[in-house]
């Protein structure tokens, strides 16, 4: 069979491209080298797909803290708003919850798979299983790909095989390989929105203990503030996740950084003081550890208690002034030495990818060859967790998409 053009990759936005330019009146085929589409969107928001954010595109923009200019083109072009409603128009019922985070009704990613793929049989869009070794080109332009199975030619190929992690989805870097092939410069890679590892045994000691409403700020070696956040926190046996920790360790630099807790972010020091001399005066005859299991997860008293250096056995009305202000600065400033990051294997997107300066931020196509356009991932962009990843996926999409009928 003859194609206009090829999308690789199966994931959201090489899905949604090729329903975007079979809208268009292209005859399209899609690789994709796992036995089934979209592995990756299935494992989005723990299985519930968090599909976009219900804001501005200003508002995502300010959720981007890489190269967020570049998407200003096709953010306008397709905005939440209109990603929202192809779902709901195509028979996929959305919710916006906490955070302005949008969800299917259903709380199950294959409601959104299904219509996407429902979408892309109603436009004839031609699905294959097939892995992809290389980009074919000629006097500098795309003439089709070379698969496992053989040669397939078109005019156009855009390239959405995602970044490196979850490398069990099939994210295994093919997509760059192809691109350098083609001279194009991929940026260093790393994982983003990914897990921190810290020092010491404080994070193992509260493994599985999650806190809600906790104020955070990530902290380089000269003590500027390289990130601030307020939401939930979880400890782990290697250190620390949770939403707040996944968008901090998009702005963590190096090595030598801090993590900062306040764990009563609505407490001034004052009050907290006050409110700690009432817990002690109430449980004076009970023992430190005892006595503040209404201000403290049970786990983490023994840390706490630990860092301030008081026996965990001292009677509550022992306590000194000094020892209660220690305890007040403990809470306000529960600091963790940050070692790195998680392998990129287990973050949710990739920092890193193709350089932005080598793409046309209106059409995703390549500055260097005529015919090849990017969408999603690969592409160097990435956001903070709230929807605001996929929304890129959605918008660069639907830019190539678009682009690829006014050859």
């Amino acid at each position: 069979m003859n194609y206009d053009g090829i999308v690789i990759g199966g994931g959201p936005s090489g899905i949604f491209a090729a329903i975007t330019a079979a809208k268009g009146g292209s005859k399209v085929l899609l690789l994709e080298r796992n036995d089934r589409l979209g592995k990756k969107l299935l494992i989005t928001g723990k299985g519930r797909c968090n599909v976009t954010n219900d804001c501005t595109e200003q508002e995502v923009l300010q959720n981007v803290p890489r190269n967020g200019r570049f998407l200003y083109s096709a953010l306008a072009a397709c905005p939440p708003k209109m990603v929202m409603d192809f779902f709901e128009n195509n028979g996929c019922p959305l919710k916006t919850e906490r955070g302005n985070r949008v969800f299917p009704v259903s709380d199950k990613a294959i409601s959104i798979l299904d219509c996407l793929q429902k979408e892309m049989r109603r436009l004839g869009v031609t699905v294959r299983n097939e892995r992809v070794r290389k980009i074919l080109t000629e006097d500098g332009k795309v003439t089709g790909v070379q698969t496992e199975k053989g040669c397939i030619s078109a005019n156009w190929v855009i390239l959405a095989t995602g970044g490196l992690s979850y490398p069990t989805t099939g994210s295994t870097g093919d997509g760059y390989a192809m691109a350098q092939a083609l001279g194009h410069t991929v940026t260093a890679t790393e994982g983003s929105l990914v897990p921190l590892e810290t020092a010491g045994e404080d994070c193992p000691k509260m493994q599985g203990l999650s806190l809600r409403n906790v104020a955070v700020k990530l902290l380089n070696e000269k003590g500027k503030v390289l990130f601030k956040d307020f939401g939930e926190l979880l400890f782990t046996h290697f250190g620390v996740s949770g939403p707040t920790v996944l968008s901090a360790s998009a702005h963590l630099k190096g090595v030598n950084c801090k993590l900062v807790i306040d764990l009563k972010p609505a407490l001034e020091e004052e009050k907290l003081d006050a409110r700690i001399l009432r817990d002690l005066s109430m449980y004076q005859n009970r023992s430190m550890e005892n006595a503040l299991t209404d201000l403290l997860p049970r786990s983490m008293i023994p840390v706490v208690l630990d860092r301030i250096g008081v026996d965990p056995n001292l009677q509550a009305n022992g306590l000194t002034k000094q020892k209660r202000r220690e305890l007040v600065q403990c809470l306000k400033n529960f600091t963790l030495e940050i070692t790195g990051k998680r392998p990129v294997a287990e973050a949710i997107i990739t920092s890193g990818g193709i350089k932005i300066s080598e793409i046309d931020p209106k059409t995703m196509q390549s500055k260097l060859v005529s015919g090849l356009y990017f969408a999603g991932e690969i592409i160097d962009c990435d956001a903070y967790t709230g929807g605001f990843n996929l929304q890129i996926a959605w918008a660069t999409a639907y830019a190539a998409g678009l682009a690829v009928n006014m050859e």
